[in-house]
């Protein structure tokens, strides 16, 4: 986590408005609007890393409401598509999203079928490495 994390900031292109990390409260404050807990890695993530930028990828974020990336925004479109509602998405691609499970599990939901693929990575930090790093 923390060699991926390292590699993200390096990565971190600037931007005229940088996106801001949030903090617990806030987290706790999107859960509340989500009605659902957030996956233990998501927080982390959403903690640590939700303010780079970097590669074609935008994963969900959790400061700035008006962002197209806004967490509780982006869930609602993917559970509006079909995305199970027991899947947080981690990142939208075109038509098809990547999602987090209770686990911690990403999976990977295609658009076009409205359903789950086989594609899956262990945890939210095994997939910035082998899809976000690599966009």
């Amino acid at each position: 986590m923390e060699e991926v994390i390292e590699q993200l900031r390096e990565l971190n292109e600037t931007v005229p408005v940088p996106l801001e990390l949030p903090d617990e409260e806030l987290l706790v404050e999107i859960e509340e609007q989500l009605l659902i807990n957030l996956p233990f890695e998501l927080r982390e993530f959403l903690l640590k890393v939700s303010d780079v930028v970097y590669g074609r990828l935008e994963p969900v974020t959790a400061t700035d409401p008006q962002s197209h990336t806004y967490l509780p925004e982006v869930a609602a479109v993917a559970w509006d598509l079909g995305v199970p509602r027991d899947l947080v998405p981690l990142c939208q691609d075109g038509r098809d999203y990547y999602v987090v499970d209770g686990e911690g599990e990403v999976l990977l939901w295609s658009g076009e079928k409205g359903e789950l693929t086989d594609e899956s990575w262990d945890s939210v930090w095994h997939w910035a490495r082998d899809v976000w790093l690599t966009s």
